[in-house]
Order: C-alpha cells, then structure tokens, then sequence
C-alpha cells in the first residue's frame, strides 16, 4: 500500500526543499499542487509551531491524508528575535524577498559584526485527518552579512553567514544546504514519527 504524504505548503522553493530531503523516505508525496481546491487560512498564531500547526490541521483535513507542515523564519539577536514568524512579510503583504533584505540591512546598518548574531528557525507539524498533531523544530546558527552573496536561495539566505562554512546560505549547493539548513534538521526530527506512522 503507497504511504501517502501532503505537504501543506504552496511555497515553491519549501515544496523542492522538503520534496528533495523525503525522496528516499518511501513516502509518495503531494503537495498543494495537486490539491488546488485545498486553501490553507490564515496564518494567525504567535509562533512558528502554531502556525505550522495551523497549516497541516487544514491541509490534513481538506485533503484526507496524512499532511506536514512547516513554518519558519529568521530571528536576530540583535532586534529582539525580530523578523520571527512575520519573516516573509517583514517589509510588506507583498512578500518581496528583495525589500526584506534591504530593510534588515537597513535596521542593521549599525549593528557591529560580533552584535549580528541570527539564527533560522523552522517548525514542523505532522497532522492526521483525525486531529492528532506532532511537533519538531530545527535551527541553523550564523550572522548577518553586510551585503547578499550567493544565488542558490531564497528569502534570507544571501544574508545568512555561516562561519564554519566561510559562505552565505545561498552560496551553498542544495545537498550541502539540506545537510544544515533549519528545515533539515527539523526533518530529521519528523522522519522517526513518519517511520512510526508506517507501522
């Protein structure tokens, strides 16, 4: 019998991120691609787990399959762990990765090197139809670079400084990047409640 997954996201560059690190997990996965009826609401809970939560109840029940979710998101230390879970929108509704690097850098501009301190943050929730949940998270730590480098990403990730790595996130090849990422180790996380969710 094919085990059968829906990732609860209309996100691109999360549906290949999440679709490349579960390809060897023996799930069949779908997406919001296939189910273009399913409208996940809105997006109103204060933290990364609740939002991802909130995201995989509806995809899990709107489609009758087991769903996962993510949300995620940059923190400072310097702003208070701002932009957080109004990462995508921080410059706007518009979701324009561009002007939400360029206000970061902005609110930045005289925050000293050893004061940039970021991490990236991703919660997961794994829904039944039935309402039952499970909740992971996973973080990668780096710092905030004081001009984008790297192509091989999005939202932040030109900006994210990895120091053992010398580069920015979207400097990385998309096998290094699923090897450290936040959502990475958030999956790996997931995938023993998956592996129990077979049985």
């Amino acid at each position: 019998m094919t085990k059968k997954l829906l990732l609860a996201t209309a996100n691109l560059h999360k549906q290949m991120e999440l679709q490349s690190m579960l390809k060897d997990s023996g799930w069949h996965i779908y997406t919001l691609r296939d189910f273009p009826d399913i409208e996940l609401p809105p997006e109103t809970g204060s933290t990364f787990e609740a939002n991802a939560k909130i995201k995989a109840l509806a995809a899990a029940e709107a489609g009758g399959l087991l769903a996962l979710a993510d949300d995620s998101g940059l923190m400072v230390k310097a702003l208070g762990g701002a932009p957080g879970i109004y990462s995508a929108r921080f410059a706007g509704e518009a979701k324009d990765d561009g002007l939400n690097n360029a206000k970061l850098l902005e609110l930045l501009a005289k925050t000293p090197s050893g004061e940039r301190q970021a991490a990236f943050v991703c919660s997961i929730v794994i829904a039944k139809p039935d309402g039952k949940t499970w909740a992971v998270q996973g973080s990668c730590k780096g710092t905030i670079a004081y001009i984008p480098s790297g192509k091989n990403g999005f939202g932040y990730d030109p900006l994210f400084y990895l120091p053992r790595y010398g580069c920015t996130m979207a400097q990385l090849s998309n096998e290094e990047k699923n090897k450290i990422s936040h959502r990475a180790q958030a999956l790996v996380k997931a995938l023993p409640i998956l592996r129990d969710l077979e049985a």
